[in-house]
């Protein structure tokens, strides 16, 4: 049927068909190791890619990348594939190739694929992380005060510089937010730096994948097959599956509501589903269950690979509705609820005993039970497996290459973006208050100099006041000394008897002698005559200046 997948045939020819509008019901491929699921999942992808259904798988082995090849008449299972066509009636069985797009978290074998912290979210980083209750409700005011403050969370430098700021501003958040410790940043902050040594780094950042480019067919109206280089990725369990539940969750919350289309609007498969379930807590586990169930409306189809069904926990594998079960060992009584398990969920065929086939099938056959076009599940058929029409193996680095380059996507995503974030708005923040507390205390340093300076100053004038005062009052002092000094001389010099005896002597006979003096010259200048009016008068004058000098 053209709005079907051939799924593969049983031995009474029974025809097996996935049904294109029930595809986004979500199924199961599991099986133990080596039992042909690889093949099954080749099979599918290329189905839906015919059908114009586009698809993300995840290659963990490397060999789904022969998807981008047409397998070749040389090849050692050609024979093996011929004949399984012949038995199953598929006549018009040839190789072909289908158009892919190669991705890498590590940006080696495919274009990088990026989101930002932002995107990821709390929840799925602090799974990523292993953090505890308390670490993970830190981690969620962080991410609450950057984007309360606009501090865009792009890489995990930006989560960083974040994390120290919620650390410096601890005691303010506490406040507001509830215990923020510093010991908890600090316990988030090692875990970071463990998921730098993972190579997380470069899944952080931008420019960040448009789902758009994963939803897209080529220019035959092929579907296009996106396949995740995972063989490095493996060797980082948590975050090979949280990325892919982001991934998941993504599409969740980008597509818009479509119900149910007549064939799915993208088809994601997720092998190692057991990696998704390991230690995931509760709250987690629900939200994988939600995301499950709901994004069937979203016109998307998720397909779980395991080796053991029971992987899948019972709330998630209730949406599973297209099982494809190859063989299971029954060797350890976890193998064995395995096939009990299994052989419950299929519906009943009175012609298979599904808990003894399930552990005698063969490489390449598989109990099938798919959806009908009315709903209901097939009844449960031991089925041969379609033989894939691509390479079944992977393609050398050479061909990779050039498939890249070649790719609908270009280079769009090989150039890393840094546009200013939180690293950076948080360091340009941090200098203006180093350079702020800097002139703040230039200025105070300047302020206490200026005081000190004036303080000094004020010191000096006192102590210069109080110098010039001292020599005041010391020559004040002096000069009253000096005084007293002069006076007591004189009063010792005046009370002296001998002198008074000398001065009064000296006074008298500077007297007389003055007297005979002015005499003698009034005589000489005027003659011996005293009876003129001008005489008398000059010689009065004479003998007073003669007199006066004489007395001096």
């Amino acid at each position: 049927m053209a709005d079907s997948i051939f799924i593969g045939a049983s031995k009474d020819g029974a025809r097996q068909e996935l049904v294109l509008k029930r595809a986004n019901r979500h199924g199961l491929i599991a099986g133990a190791t080596g039992t042909g699921k690889t093949v099954t999942l080749q099979g599918l992808v290329e189905g839906f890619s015919a059908a114009g259904v586009p698809s993300f798988v995840a290659d963990v082995k490397g060999d789904l990348s022969g998807l981008a090849m047409a397998g070749s008449p040389q090849s050692k299972t050609h024979e093996i594939f011929a004949a399984r066509a012949a038995e199953i009636g598929l006549t018009d069985w040839a190789y072909a190739d289908n158009p892919v797009q190669f991705w890498d978290l590590f940006g080696q074998q495919g274009h990088p694929v990026r989101t930002t912290i932002s995107e990821m979210g709390p929840v799925l980083l602090a799974r990523l992380m292993d953090l505890n209750e308390v670490q993970e409700g830190v981690l969620t005011i962080a991410f609450h005060v950057a984007d309360k403050e606009g501090l865009l969370l792009l890489d995990l430098d930006d989560l960083q510089a974040m994390l120290a700021e919620c650390a410096n501003r601890a005691d303010e958040l506490t406040v507001t937010y509830g215990n923020v410790s510093k010991q908890s940043v600090g316990a988030i902050q090692r875990s970071l730096l463990q998921l730098r040594s993972q190579g997380a780094e470069n899944f952080f950042g931008e420019p960040a994948l448009d789902i758009n480019d994963l939803i897209a067919c080529d220019d035959k109206g092929r579907g296009i097959v996106n396949i995740l280089a995972a063989d490095k990725l493996m060797a980082s369990p948590k975050l090979y599956s949280t990325f892919l539940l982001w991934l998941l969750s993504e599409l969740f919350e980008t597509l818009p509501e479509i119900g149910d289309p007549d064939k799915p609007k993208l088809v994601f498969f997720f092998d190692e589903a057991h990696l998704l379930f390991n230690d995931t807590p509760k709250a987690l586990l629900e939200k994988v269950e939600q995301v499950v169930r709901l994004i069937r409306s979203k016109g998307v189809g998720v397909y779980f690979i395991t080796q053991n069904p029971i992987d899948i926990p019972d709330t998630v594998a209730a949406q599973l509705n297209n099982r494809v079960q190859h063989k299971l060992n029954a060797f350890t009584p976890r193998d064995q609820a395995a096939v009990r398990s299994a052989a419950t969920t299929f519906r009943a065929n009175p012609g298979v005993d599904v808990a003894t086939a399930i552990t005698e099938l063969k490489v390449g056959e598989a109990l099938v039970s798919l959806l009908q076009p009315d709903g209901a599940p097939s009844p449960v058929e031991r089925t041969l497996i379609r033989p894939p029409s691509a390479r079944v193996g992977p393609v050398t680095p050479v061909e990779r290459g050039v498939l890249i380059k070649l790719d609908g996507v270009g280079d769009k995503y090989d150039t890393v973006i840094d546009r200013e974030s939180a690293e950076e708005l948080l360091a340009a923040k941090a200098g203006e208050a180093a350079a702020a507390a800097a002139a703040a205390k230039a200025e105070n340093e300047a302020e206490k100099a200026a005081a000190l300076q004036a303080k000094a100053d004020a010191q000096a004038a006192k102590e210069a006041e109080r110098a010039r005062v001292q020599a005041q009052k010391d020559a004040d002092r002096q000069a009253r000394l000096d005084a007293q000094a002069q006076r007591k001389a004189e009063r010792e010099e005046a009370n002296n008897p001998w002198n008074r005896a000398v001065t009064s002597a000296t006074r008298s006979a500077s007297t007389a002698a003055g007297r005979v003096v002015a005499n003698e010259v009034t005589k000489a200048v005027f003659g011996g005559k005293r009876g003129g009016a001008a005489g008398g008068i000059l010689g009065g004058l004479v003998r007073g200046v003669l007199g006066g000098l004489f007395r001096g």
